[in-house]
């Protein structure tokens, strides 16, 4: 497998361009299944993630090129498959986003269980809820038959959580039922926001983005598009955690200030400071990190919850900055009880971190972090083990990057652009181009 190879202790400054949102990628990939039109998508991150669902929409017959850098053209005119391929679902958690179109437009689905990052229980019942109450028939076993054979019927229902992706489905099986399907209890991210925004483009009428009781009008048919997604604000909140670990000064543009005010609430706990220039988020040099207690000196906490509370994508990235912060904070990582197990790694580069159970973890700073040889778990947790890298003494070797790559475009790159020292190293036997193959 490849790894990256850091040398820790160089300060991150300059400029960065933040890819577009993988959550955001994902669903708008689907949603293309849901007209025969062409739907043209840029702001498009070349991720792993991203190629697989672009596979699956292959698979059932949508045709998607890249039609640029990080512009995707797909058209569903030619779709006929409704059975999703097993070894390309567990790929990735996202390949069951396919089922709400599938289902809104051919009235059938069948579903393998998704893949994903191992970080918890992550329940479909809230997908197939909402599929039952806009009509549909559940069957359940190795794969999911999901069927309205005489078309799905606009509903008001009440989800049991709000799950995002859960929430994408019911949107778009909505956004191609005719009436108006009300979803109480919606997920409200900034990604379930570009979904809806999409689907109006392509001829949906919805109400409530952004909050948490969306109403979808939907129509008989859909149309083409072209539309751009916004920015990671979960990359972006990665580049703040990296530069203030590491002591530069950072500037993020078009970094959507608005998506981060959580993401800087609770950063700030932690003594980092950001400022806000127009569009773009600079972060000072220099900074030194310290947490806030809360008033009467009690340990501050960091939380997760649906949004606009903390993402639980930027819990592991929070973590590993509350390492270089002087003061002890508590980590509660709510909503997946395995996110915290990479901490024997920050634990082995030096981090005083105490896990008080799956979901919690009490952390004292600074800590003066070494380099260490790793493996990445998922997505996040690699990228907290790249920033600890990144500010520890000595040299760290990260393998399985693979994980890095589904969620990060690119990351080494713009990271040496910033005065990293990172490299790819590849797998023993795989030359880099130019290079002779080792034996």
């Amino acid at each position: 497998m490849e790894k990256f190879i850091i040398e820790g202790g160089q300060p991150l400054s300059g400029t960065v361009v933040p890819a577009g949102n993988k959550n955001a990628a994902l669903p708008v990939l689907a949603a293309t299944l849901l007209t025969r039109e062409e739907v043209v998508l840029r702001n498009i991150p070349r991720i792993r993630d991203v190629e697989a669902q672009i596979d699956l929409l292959r698979q059932v017959g949508a045709e998607a090129e890249w039609r640029d850098e990080n512009v995707v053209a797909v058209c569903g005119a030619g779709v006929r498959e409704t059975a999703v391929d097993a070894a390309l679902a567990e790929r990735i958690r996202a390949s069951f986003l396919l089922a709400g179109p599938l289902l809104a437009r051919f009235g059938r689905a069948t579903m393998p269980p998704p893949g994903g990052d191992v970080i918890g229980r992550r329940r479909l019942d809230p997908h197939l809820d909402a599929f039952r109450a806009l009509g549909a028939t559940v069957r359940s076993g190795r794969v999911y038959d999901i069927e309205a054979p005489e078309g799905l019927c606009a509903c008001d229902f009440f989800m049991d959580e709000p799950s995002v992706m859960a929430t994408e489905n019911a949107l778009m099986a909505a956004a191609l039922t005719p009436g108006s399907t009300v979803i109480h209890n919606a997920a409200s991210e900034p990604h379930v926001q570009d979904l809806a925004r999409l689907l109006l483009a392509m001829g949906a009428r919805i109400e409530g983005i952004g909050s948490n009781v969306i109403v979808v009008h939907g129509q008989e048919e859909l149309g083409g598009a072209d539309f751009a997604i916004g920015p990671d604000y979960i990359e972006i909140g990665s580049f703040i955690a990296a530069a203030a670990c590491t002591g530069g000064e950072l500037r993020i543009v078009d970094a959507g200030p608005d998506d981060l005010r959580m993401t800087r609430l609770a950063f700030a706990r932690l003594g980092c400071r950001i400022d806000v220039d127009g569009d773009d988020i600079v972060v000072p040099a220099g900074q030194e990190l310290r947490v806030r207690d809360d008033d009467g000196d009690a340990v501050s906490k960091i939380e997760d919850g649906p949004w606009p509370a903390f993402p639980a994508d930027l819990t592991s990235i929070a973590l590993a900055m509350a390492t270089q912060a002087q003061g002890m904070v508590l980590i509660h990582e709510k909503m997946f009880e395995n996110r915290l197990f990479f901490v024997d790694k920050l634990v082995s580069m030096g981090a005083r971190v105490i896990v008080c159970d799956p979901h919690r973890a009490v952390v004292s700073g600074p800590s003066r972090l070494h380099g260490e040889r790793m493996e990445s778990p998922d997505i996040r947790a690699g990228m907290a083990l790249l920033i600890a890298a990144l500010c520890a003494d000595g040299t760290s070797e990260i393998g399985n990057v693979r994980q890095i790559d589904r969620g990060y475009e690119r990351i080494e790159e713009r990271l040496r652009a910033l005065g990293a020292r990172i490299e790819r190293v590849p797998p023993r036997g795989v030359a880099q181009q130019g290079e002779p193959l080792s034996v």
